[in-house]
């Protein structure tokens, strides 16, 4: 029974997953106030940081995410984010004064020196073994995990600088930022028919697979790192539309399913802790935690202080039904349909946010309560 209901939402998410599937300076380590003027940019992670990795990667995603309605609000053509337009991290580069940052699979050629980015959608914090292992790996969309994103950012390096020296400098004036990843690692376990309890038990190996990911950019040079918690996946129109509470107390005043919403707060927790040992091995390095959760939440409770008048539940582009996701219908296929104005959204395909709400969470991260140690 289990299995068959995870095959249900596997099928009813595949096509979404594909596409995964403020303006102040960061100030310095220690000294509270000096501003950090980065000049490049390295990102990691999945479709809520993937800038067209997976568009180069996976033909078959440009079913999905290289066509209308992705990309209308800024960029007015699809590029291979999955969002009506740009995402945390363009947020981040702009807010720095650095180009948004080219995704490597599109880069060949180009100068790289002010950053590139390294996500794919669909990428897991954990390699194809570990899915193997819990019978999860034919749910899998893509090879391209954390470590092998890694390994291109290790392959790069010798073309951004070449003497410790050198490498010392540039890297004291680069920003990494190390997802959102893992999310999709519980995900692929769920579609299996796996249990919250099961996807419990792997929140050590998950959480610590970011954290390995994390000290090995450090020991490759990385200074400043940022690193981001998962969204609360208890607000996902996909899973309130596919796991509907039995009754009313399965929900929060908001509408967000509990259980879901705990699970992830799980996961976060056990990240910062592991944040927190990584900081006391490397003390000259700056990580930073971001809490995505808290940020997100925050305009999921006062949608309409954000300017988000249809809610935080309802996407913006779906079928119908409830929360106007429908898995014979999602975002980008025939039968589907765009709402007019994104902004007022906070959810945009079911799985993924608007702009908007992309917006919000880089302000929050940059200007607000939402990093420790705090950003600014």
């Amino acid at each position: 029974m289990a299995a068959a209901h995870g095959d249900r939402l596997a099928a009813a998410l595949a096509s979404v997953l594909l596409c995964c599937c403020s303006l102040a300076r960061l100030a310095q380590c220690g000294g509270g106030g000096v501003p950090q003027n980065y000049t490049a940019m390295f990102s990691f992670g999945d479709s809520l940081t993937d800038t067209g990795n997976l568009l180069v990667s996976s033909p078959l995603s440009n079913h999905i995410v290289g066509r209308y309605p992705y990309g209308i609000t800024y960029f007015h053509r699809p590029t291979g984010r999955c969002s009506d337009g740009r995402l945390v991290v363009d947020f981040l580069a702009q807010a720095f004064g650095l180009p948004l940052l080219p995704p490597y699979l599109q880069s060949r050629g180009k100068d790289l020196r002010q950053g590139v980015n390294f996500a794919v959608g669909g990428a897991t914090a954990m390699d194809p073994p570990f899915f193997q292992e819990i019978g999860a790996s034919d749910k899998l969309w893509t090879n391209l995990s954390l470590s092998v994103q890694l390994g291109w950012f290790e392959k790069l390096k010798p073309s951004l600088c070449t003497s410790p020296k050198q490498c010392k400098e540039y890297f004291s004036k680069s920003l990494f930022l190390v997802g959102e990843i893992g999310g999709n690692d519980y995900n692929y376990a769920l579609f299996k028919g796996k249990t919250l309890d099961d996807a419990k038990t792997y929140v050590p190996t998950v959480a610590g697979a970011v954290t390995d990911a994390t000290e090995r950019l450090i020991k490759a040079g990385a200074t400043h790192l940022v690193v981001p918690g998962n969204l609360p996946m208890g607000c996902s129109s996909a899973y309130l539309t596919l796991h509907p509470g039995r009754n009313s107390s399965d929900y929060d005043a908001v509408g967000c399913l509990k259980t879901y919403n705990d699970f992830a707060q799980h996961h976060n927790a056990v990240l910062q802790q592991k944040l927190q040992a990584l900081r006391a091995r490397y003390p000259q390095a700056r990580i930073m935690y971001a809490d995505y959760y808290g940020a997100a939440m925050s305009f999921a409770k006062n949608p309409k202080q954000f300017g988000f008048t249809q809610g935080p539940l309802r996407t913006c582009c779906g079928g119908g039904g409830p929360y106007n996701f429908n898995p014979k219908a999602s975002c980008g296929v025939r039968g589907s349909s765009v709402c007019t104005d994104p902004s007022a959204y906070a959810n945009w395909d079911g799985v993924h946010l608007t702009e908007a709400a992309y917006h919000a969470i880089a302000d929050s991260i940059l200007n607000g309560p939402y990093t420790s140690p705090r950003l600014l």
